[in-house]
């Protein structure tokens, strides 16, 4: 169980990390800026918390595998690596630079601690699914972890993972929604309603439960959940979160969920980052 001293030092970490996603982005060039802050707390609480990971060695056999599926919102995974000393956190400057290791979308052949190349919406569980099952096979002792963005459950693709997912019985998997409501330019529910969201899953044989993506006791705990509770069949957690989280100007906005921010924008991101930073750093 997660303690008081845990949570306040994992969101101090997320802190760090959305300061961090910022910087490395910068002003005059697009990012996806809305879907990395929001999954921001949701990734401290893999890399810091829950997975079993040697960040001296990114390829150890038995390490938990983490799947970003929403591949675009890989500057929050480039930046917890580089917190947990996989990569120099002086390369995250090179991220969308010609050549570089750091690419908008993850490119496990070229970026240490990759677990797989996604970005074309809603593979990613699939790829999952194979990792767990072979994990199995192997007699490994690793569990997977996969987060997917709430527009990409669109994709039928999805279910058809789902659904073999509880069919072989994948309990080592957990799937972790960032439920932030929106997609691409428009709406998440647009077209097409995901509700009643915890029921799909659970109609699809899951584990499943629902929780506040920004609470890091409630993360945390969801995870405990997930590995300890969970037996037989795959678990769900949908957090629900908000795009673009940290950034006021930012959060809930469309605009940015692929945009370039001015300088002045990006100094007022900054300020308003490092204000969170200073309060937690001071227990706020």
């Amino acid at each position: 169980m997660v303690t008081r001293e845990q949570v306040g030092e994992l969101e101090w970490r997320a802190c760090q990390l959305r300061h961090l996603v910022v910087s490395m982005m910068g002003s005059g060039k697009a990012h996806h800026f809305g879907g990395s802050l929001s999954v921001a707390d949701i990734v401290v609480s893999l890399y810091f918390y829950k997975m079993r990971y040697e960040c001296r060695d990114p390829c150890w056999p038995d390490r938990d595998r983490f799947i970003m599926s929403k591949g675009h919102a890989v500057p929050a995974q480039y930046a917890a690596l580089a917190l947990k000393g996989v990569i120099p956190i002086e390369e995250l400057a090179t991220l969308k630079r010609l050549g570089s290791r750091l690419q908008g979308h993850p490119a496990m052949h070229l970026t240490p601690g990759i677990e797989g190349c996604t970005g074309s919406l809603g593979q990613g569980l699939s790829y999952a699914n194979g990792l767990a099952l072979a994990g199995r096979i192997a007699g490994r002792a690793y569990r997977t972890f996969c987060v997917l963005g709430d527009g990409e459950l669109h994709e039928g693709q999805i279910w058809e993972a789902a659904m073999t997912a509880r069919r072989r019985k994948l309990s080592k998997l957990t799937v972790i929604i960032d439920r932030n409501g929106l997609k691409g330019m428009d709406n998440a529910e647009s077209g097409k309603s995901l509700e009643p969201l915890k029921e799909r899953w659970q109609a699809f044989g899951w584990a499943v439960r629902a929780i506040d993506g920004h609470d890091m006791n409630q993360l945390c705990n969801a995870l405990d959940w997930a590995v300890d509770e969970v037996r037989d069949v795959p678990a769900a957690i949908i957090a629900r979160t908000v795009k673009g989280r940290g950034v006021s100007f930012i959060e809930n906005a469309p605009d940015f969920h692929n945009a370039a921010m001015t300088e002045k924008q990006l100094g007022m991101a900054l300020e308003e980052l490092e204000s969170h930073l200073e309060d937690k750093r001071d227990g706020g």
